[in-house]
């Protein structure tokens, strides 16, 4: 059987090491399953692929059926914010280290990709986030997120005090090194490390988790993904606002980042039997000193 995709789009982590000859295999495996292959102008132009089509992403959404990735969960992130109001499906080969969405094997790539792309596989749609900053009335700055949204004290200034609302209901005061809207994809990250917990990919909401609070009771909370989180910036000097930590806006007393759903989705193709519970096990090495 040849595959279900007649165009698929390759981009790759550029940076990694053996990148150019990991692509080069990957692209050439999939000619042979009959797939029209192009690569991604950022990727062509950094490794010197200039044998195939190169496309931008508003032609790889125009043209291509899948996105296949190959880097880490940061080169997934990157290019799934731009493709995700395209509907194209992505398909990660794992070349970094964690990779909870990036989640094949470079070694395996073609014992598994191989029916993935006959039609075998599962497929996980994540909502993203759309915030923007409000200054004075006005939008001074907008993005979309996968996995939080992060407001940071500066590096040399003390805590930032922050006035949090709910769908315009006030919540809480929060003096703290910062705070973090984080989707259920965004758990599993920097979310995780502050204490915050897993969410689910089914779960349509967010966690709210601060940042070395000032006090102890202030706990991450859970929150429906359906409503609007607003933090206005009370007190404290340079404070920032980081988008999947690669975009970055300054704030000012008085700002208000706004959180709510985006439109669209990013949709991920896994092989067959996949289980998140088995990527959380394998990722975070639950089964270690298990007999």
């Amino acid at each position: 059987m040849k595959s279900q995709f007649r165009h698929v789009a390759l981009i790759g982590k550029y940076q990694a090491h053996g990148s150019r000859s990991a692509l080069e295999s990957i692209a050439h495996f999939l000619g042979t399953q009959g797939c029209d292959v192009s690569i991604e102008q950022d990727t062509a132009s950094n490794t010197g692929l200039t044998q195939y089509p190169i496309l931008d992403v508003a032609n790889i959404g125009a043209s291509c059926d899948l996105g296949l990735v190959v880097g880490g969960d940061g080169t997934m992130l990157g290019i799934g914010r731009l493709l995700a109001q395209f509907g194209v499906p992505l398909i990660g080969i794992n070349q970094g280290r964690l990779g909870f969405i990036t989640d094949i094997a470079l070694e395996d790539y073609q014992a598994v990709l191989g029916p993935i792309l006959r039609g075998e596989f599962e497929e996980d749609r994540r909502w993203m986030m759309q915030a923007e900053v409000v200054r004075d009335g006005r939008c001074v700055f907008n993005a979309t997120a996968m996995n939080d949204v992060v407001v940071n004290r500066g590096a040399t200034a003390g805590m930032v005090e922050l006035r949090v609302e709910v769908d315009g209901r006030f919540l809480a005061n929060q003096r703290a090194d910062g705070l973090i809207i984080a989707t259920p994809t965004g758990s599993t990250a920097y979310a995780l490390s502050a204490g915050g917990p897993l969410l689910h990919p089914s779960i349509a909401g967010w966690v709210l988790v601060p940042i070395a609070p000032h006090t102890l009771s202030n706990r991450p909370i859970v929150l429906a993904d359906s409503g609007e989180i607003t933090v206005e910036i009370v007190a404290g000097r340079d404070a920032s606002a980081n988008f999947d930590m690669q975009s970055l806006a300054t704030l000012l007393h008085g700002d208000r980042i706004t959180v709510r759903r985006s439109e669209h989705q990013m949709r991920f193709l896994h092989p067959k039997g996949w289980s998140y519970f088995d990527t959380l096990r394998k990722k975070l090495h639950w089964n270690e000193g298990v007999a």
